[in-house]
């Protein structure tokens, strides 16, 4: 153009990569090619070649040299990336370029399907998700969990997917039908919601449908959701559309409609299927783990061995309300003297859980399974071994603390239960590490990859024996790491029983069925209806597609557990949360420890992350210690609505450690009444001695006369309570009222001595 700048010389170019190509010298002994990598669409692999250019072949004799070695050092390159290396291909090498995180997976694909296929055939995959197609099954497995849907013939179409091709599978329903209930409490009875209906089921697919971060749903939506669908908003319900919708609560038919023979496909057990190749090679006829990254430098595991898969039967044709293969036993974990901690825990179970204790005795005909708290104490420091009498001793300190002494009583005897956690007895009682594990004794506590060493202290005179530290020396420091009783403060963590914690809610569950909880959780809801779905669940780590085990369901001797304990032995026993994550993700069996969302359990982490702030749940904590000191300008909400206002839908809420902070700090002990007084004179009196030692650091001039200090005990009492009571104080105070016939349950059920 006339009067306009000057055009470059050479014309722009589209392809990503081509500024990169003109910049490498044409004399250069390499220059750059990119390939595509394989299911990673936004980079590519820089790979250099030899330049050779007809410069480069006229070259002298001296220059020959470092060319033919450059020739060489390429070819060796090519050959490591192309090569199978045993079973390590050239998705595989990419995986872990890309990641940079080794893989954990030590098992064949015939094992991860015989292990899919188990879980789907025992019915603990009631989910219409899909089978990875890295699993490479080549028919659908039969699940009985599922509702009969006769097979449908696919209309004839213009294009037909190639036999062999990679595509995520379906299981074939062949269960009983399912009636979604609408619950809700019928007029005049509205003041409190119903108790969930016995043998109901939770429809995971359709919380998940509600309440996926991952889809961009709000707790807040999902919580509502979880309410009304539950019943929870008795009275409260407002006219607001077709809430059908709603409905994710079902019972199956006890008339289970079996689908006939020609429906059935159940495949061959050992058909690998057949995958295809990224280069675009059937595995079958190349390699039978291609797809698979395994574990570097680790054999595979022998094949596994399984007991027979369990019956699928609906709660309706059970013989019992409580199903033998299935038992309802929460489990906890703790370690240290007993606190405020597990003391709520429990009075929130109590207050939540249909446990009969509003019953004078439990009912002969019961459809109800009732269900049973077993608290595990750990008595010592997390890597001691217990003594011959640790039971006994167990028994002696819960009678005498007063936060644990109240649930001794006889009316609790038949749903709480007090064990003794032993490390070596647990341990030796998960088959797939019992004859293993302590090859690894000395490294036990590792979380993360984090090993903290627990080397065996040598015998000595009683007089003279200290306790041992991390790296074997002597140490006089009772606080020290591998000697602590609990979290005192934020800055003495115990981190080892922490770590410990990780490993036993696995063992636990694996070895007697269960649901797991951290001891930081509070009960919210009865959990009827998730006992009722069968398979295996933790929840999602806030914003990351990792999970969290403070909740912790999986079945008993399950293929999913033996997976689990093999797969944790060939790495270090590493059981921290976002490994397991990494074993499931890497094994391709993440559908069957489902991650359900975090606003089931946890509904404040997305908040507290800076996550969803512009619709927020109520109530609206931005950083979890708003539970324990609720901010000025949001404390009205506390007293105003009480439990009934506190993340209503939510099956329980973990208020994340917080082990140093007192539920209700005006009155720091146990308020059970009458028939408990003895412990709260007991408790009263260990704060009045506490303060007067506190004061002994008061300079004498500044010390009150005898008789003020004695009034001062006396009122220590009664220090009048915050004009705005926080919200971990109502909690508590509800679920004591409850315990102290004051008021009734969370159901309008009253408490029977």
């Amino acid at each position: 153009m006339n009067g306009g700048p000057d055009l470059p010389s050479h014309a722009s170019s589209s392809y990503p990569f081509d500024e990169k190509r003109h910049r490498s010298h044409p004399s250069a002994w390499t220059r750059p090619i990119y390939l595509a990598i394989p299911g990673v669409h936004t980079r590519r692999l820089r790979v250099p070649v030899p330049n050779v250019s007809l410069h480069h072949l006229r070259m002298g004799r001296r220059r020959r040299g470092p060319f033919i070695v450059l020739l060489c050092l390429v070819a060796f390159v090519c050959v490591i990336l192309f090569s199978r290396g045993g079973s390590r291909g050239w998705s595989e090498t990419v995986k872990e370029y890309t990641t940079g995180e080794p893989s954990t997976l030590v098992f064949r694909r015939e094992d991860l399907q015989r292990i899919w296929k188990w879980e789907i055939a025992s019915g603990h995959y009631p989910s219409r998700a899909t089978i990875p197609k890295q699993i490479g099954l080549k028919s659908p497995p039969t699940n009985p969990a599922l509702p009969h849907r006769p097979r449908r013939i696919k209309p004839l179409s213009n294009f037909q997917p190639p036999a062999g091709v990679d595509v995520d599978m379906e299981t074939l329903g062949a269960g009983p039908k399912r009636v979604y209930l609408d619950i809700q409490s019928l007029p005049p009875n509205v003041a409190y919601p119903p108790r969930p209906v016995p043998g109901s089921v939770a429809d995971m697919d359709e919380i998940l449908r509600h309440c996926d971060f991952s889809d961009g749903k709000y707790v807040r939506d999902c919580l509502e959701v979880l309410r009304i669908g539950g019943g929870l908003d008795n009275g409260d319900r407002l006219r607001k559309g077709d809430l059908d919708d709603m409905k994710y609560i079902y019972k199956e038919k006890a008339d289970k409609a079996v689908a006939s023979a020609h429906d059935q496909d159940d495949g061959d057990d050992d058909d690998l299927g057949a995958l295809q190749h990224p280069l675009g090679t059937e595995v079958d006829d190349l390699d039978p783990e291609a797809g698979l990254t395994k574990k570097r430098g680790a054999d595979w595991e022998s094949h596994m061995s399984l007991p027979a898969p369990l019956t699928h039967r609906p709660a309706a044709s059970l013989p019992t309300p409580c199903d033998p293969e299935n038992p309802r036993v929460f489990h906890m974990f703790w370690t240290g003297p007993f606190t405020d901690k597990p003391y709520s825990a429990l009075l929130s179970f109590l207050y939540t859980q249909n446990t009969g204790i509003h019953h004078a005795r439990w009912p002969a005909d019961s459809e109800v399974c009732r269900p049973q708290f077993w608290l595990w104490i750990n008595p010592g420091p997390a890597a001691a071994v217990p003594n011959p009498s640790a039971v006994r001793d167990m028994y002696k300190q819960l009678k005498m603390n007063p936060w644990a002494a109240p649930f001794l009583h006889p009316r609790f005897k038949d749903v709480i239960h007090f064990k003794l956690w032993n490390t070596t007895e647990q341990l030796d009682g998960i088959p797939e590490i019992k004859d293993e594990w302590r090859a690894m004794e000395e490294t036990l506590f590792n979380s993360g990859g984090h090993v903290i060493k627990v080397k065996k202290p040598e015998a000595k005179p009683a007089s003279t024996a200290n306790s041992t530290n991390s790296e074997g020396g002597e140490t006089t420091d009772d606080d020290d790491m591998l000697n602590r009783l609990g979290s005192k403060s934020s800055s003495s963590y115990d981190r080892m029983s922490v770590i410990l914690s990780d490993m036993a809610r696995f063992v636990l569950c694996h070895r007697f069925g269960g649901i797991y909880l951290d001891a930081d959780t509070i009960f919210l809801r009865d959990w009827e209806e998730l006992w009722g779905w069968k398979g295996a669940f933790a929840y999602r780590w806030s914003r990351l597609p990792d999970y969290n085990t403070a909740v912790l369901r999986m079945n008993k001797g399950s293929a999913l557990g033996s997976f689990l304990f093999r797969t944790a032995l060939r790495n270090g026993l590493d059981f921290h949360p976002m490994t397991v994550s990494k074993y499931t993700a890497d094994a391709h069996v993440e559908g069957l420890l489902l991650r359900l969302p975090d606003a089931l359990f946890d509904s404040a982490w997305l908040n507290t992350e800076n996550y969803q702030r512009d619709r927020p749940p109520q109530p609206y904590f931005t950083e979890f210690a708003d539970f324990f000191d609720t901010p000025a300008q949001n404390s009205a909400a506390p007293q105003a609505l009480g439990v009934g206002g506190f993340f209503r839908g939510a099956y329980s809420y973990h208020f994340h450690n917080f082990w140093w902070k007192p539920f209700d700090p005006t009155r720091n002990w146990p308020d059970l009444g009458p028939r408990f007084k003895s412990g709260e004179d007991v408790a009263r009196a260990a704060l009045a001695k506490e303060k007067k030692e506190n004061d002994q650091a008061i300079p004498p001039h500044q010390h009150l006369s005898d008789a003020a200090e004695d009034e001062e005990e006396e009122v220590l009492a009664e220090e009048p309570d915050k004009r705005d009571l926080d919200w971990s104080t109502v909690l508590k105070r509800t679920f004591e009222a409850y315990i102290r016939g004051e008021r009734p349950n969370m159901y309008g059920e009253w408490i029977h001595w």
